[in-house]
């Protein structure tokens, strides 16, 4: 194991310098809070992470969630995770006083999940899936069920899931079957399956509260006809007390990664006593659901971003100790009396080792700059701003969830390559971390829905108001780093490929009106690829200011080297990743419709 996984001091120069955390802090809602209480905020987490998730990371992986008599059983740590977690407020932070909260912005809530998801990534979906369920009830349901069932969530008593996807029902939620009776004391008799349901049951919770989408009888047909219920494992009777509700668990999916973090299938209403009490009113089901998916995919980004983080620590001090070959000298041959050199001296690990920090940090500031922009959307008085920053979420959600998936990915294979033979072998740790980033991809809503989702939906968002909004805000960081001389041939280079962007869409627009929305969404993914390097662009133009900045006004919150090092991975990103657009862009413009064709010899 490595002994780093994430770098605190960057986590707080994207969260407090870049994102501008005081501006959040500004704000009414977060009054009680300032820059010093939320650092020892922050470190309280760290020192937690160190202690209590990074340490078991390769154990869990090692001892896997697993179902036997009924029950599932998971690593010790799970309770760890959610008693101490709920004690330090990491379920509760980001809500009000009233509802048992620390009222704490989204933007503080994700730095400090980063870091709990770069110790162990298997620990903290628990405590997050918790949060999310706490919301949905807080949010949308009745004031006694909000006191019934959130107090023990929060306090990581209790457990919380979602209850989405069915044998039949994955992404296609209009196929959902599981049927929700009304009876005549305001409760519904739940009936019906649930798959792919993480933390859906373990020993260390008392209970587990699930937010269930259900279809009640004589509902519209298709997502229309789609309501949200709470279904506790164990419910309240009349006196308080808990008794069981007829949920079942009837297995554990076993997976090539996330091993400690259990993923059930779950039965409702086997012998015809599950109670589910609706949330809001009938058939808004998936509209109260989708609200939270914000909040879900900026989680699955982040997720993803802190694996990477921990695979690039792990590959960088390997990279720093083994000694492997010699540099060529002036004649590029081997002085063979030479001492071998450490394997970061060679140039092309160096470059697999830029790229891994290029791909990490500039989607960890994505990711916060999307925390940034609910926190703004949620907590400004004025209606104009708050419309704005509400478009410019929906505008980055789409690559805040898809590029840390996929460009991770990528990354930690590069970390493998750094290894080399021992890359491969289970005695290092970057086989786990690729075995464990590949559900990132797949999880809430696969990179192709999202990609179908960014060009078919949020590019043409409002007759392109969000696209022309999103622009503007890039353009602004262009303009600024444009008068630095360090910076300008970067804004230069992002500035052509934002009008790149516009030249693709004027491309691709037009099938849709007249439209052949196939052909206009049959490259939706390519589209993602190309759009996710202008705004990860975007990212560490914003970061090269204000380290440029730091630089030039001596900064002594961080040493020199740690801007300086911000600049190279910079640099590495532009001459390296961002050139890549140019060959997207020409797919994306070609006429080719290959892969709409329907002739299946054409594949087989």
């Amino acid at each position: 194991m490595a002994n780093k996984y994430v770098d605190l001091n960057t986590v707080k120069f994207f969260m407090n310098n870049v994102q501008e955390l005081e501006s959040i802090l500004s704000k009414h809602r977060f009054a009680d809070h300032n820059l010093e209480s939320v650092d020892m905020f922050i470190d309280s987490v760290k020192q937690f992470a160190d202690r209590e998730l990074f340490p078991y990371f390769k154990e869990m992986d090692e001892n896997p969630a697993h179902y036997k008599d009924g029950k599932i059983h998971v690593h010790q740590q799970v309770g760890k995770m959610m008693k101490e977690g709920g004690e330090m407020g990491l379920i509760a932070a980001p809500f009000d006083y009233e509802d048992g909260g620390l009222q704490l912005p989204l933007l503080v809530h994700t730095a400090a999940n980063y870091i709990l998801d770069a110790a162990n990534n298997h620990l903290p979906g628990y405590s997050g899936l918790t949060t999310g369920a706490a919301e949905l009830i807080i949010e949308f349901a009745s004031k006694e069920l909000k006191e019934k069932y959130t107090p023990k969530m929060l306090t990581g008593e209790w457990g919380g899931t979602m209850c989405l996807t069915e044998p039949q029902a994955g992404s296609s939620l209009s196929d959902i079957v599981t049927k929700a009776t009304p009876c005549n004391d305001g409760h519904y008799k739940i009936s019906g399956q649930k798959i792919f349901i993480s933390g859906g049951d373990h020993q260390y919770a008392e209970n587990i509260v699930h937010l269930l989408l259900a279809r009640i009888e004589g509902a519209p047909a298709g997502t229309k006809g789609i309501s949200l219920f709470v279904v506790p494992k164990m419910r309240l009777d009349e006196n308080g007390n808990l008794e069981a509700n007829d949920v079942t668990t009837v297995a554990d999916f076993e997976k090539m990664g996330q091993k400690g973090y259990c993923t059930t299938h779950l039965g409702f209403g086997d012998e015809d006593n599950c109670h589910g009490f609706l949330v809001g009113e009938e058939n808004k089901g998936l509209h109260y659901m989708f609200l939270m998916m914000n909040g879900a995919r900026i989680a699955v980004g982040r997720a993803a971003s802190a694996i990477a983080s921990g695979a690039y620590y792990a590959s960088l001090e390997y990279a720093n100790e083994r000694p492997q070959g010699r540099k060529l000298s002036s004649d590029g041959k081997k002085d063979l009396k030479e001492k071998q050199n450490l394997i970061i001296e060679h140039p092309d690990v160096r470059r697999m080792l830029m790229l891994q920090k290029a791909m990490v940090e500039g989607s960890m500031n994505l990711i916060f700059k999307a925390s940034k922009y609910f926190d703004l959307q949620h907590n400004s008085l004025d209606e104009e701003e708050k419309h704005k920053y509400h478009i410019l979420l929906e505008m980055i959600i789409p690559v805040v969830k898809t590029y840390p998936s996929e460009a991770g990915i990528y990354s930690i294979n590069n970390g493998l390559q750094v290894l080399g033979g021992y890359g491969f072998c289970s005695d290092f740790i970057l086989q786990q971390y690729y075995r464990d980033i590949r559900i990132c991809p797949i999880y809430e809503g696969t990179t192709g829905i999202q990609s179908q989702d960014l060009l078919g939906r949020k590019m043409m968002l409002n007759n392109g108001e969000g696209a022309k909004l999103l622009m503007e805000e890039i353009k602004k960081t262009i303009d600024e780093a444009s008068q630095d001389n360090d910076l300008k041939e970067w804004a230069a280079s992002l500035d052509k490929k934002l009008e790149e962007t516009q030249k693709i869409l004027f491309h691709l627009i037009p099938f849709a009106s007249k439209g052949d929305y196939e052909k206009f969404l049959a490259d939706a993914s390519v589209f993602m690829e190309f759009f996710s390097l202008v705004l990860i662009g975007w990212s560490w133009l914003e970061i090269g200011v204000e380290s440029k900045h730091a630089l030039i006004t001596g900064d002594k919150s961080f040493d020199t080297s740690f801007f300086e090092s911000k600049m190279d991975a910079l640099e590495y990103f532009y001459a390296y990743e961002l050139p890549k657009t140019t060959g997207l862009a020409e797919i994306m413009l070609h006429p080719s419709s290959v892969t709409i064709k329907a002739d299946k010899k054409i594949i087989g």
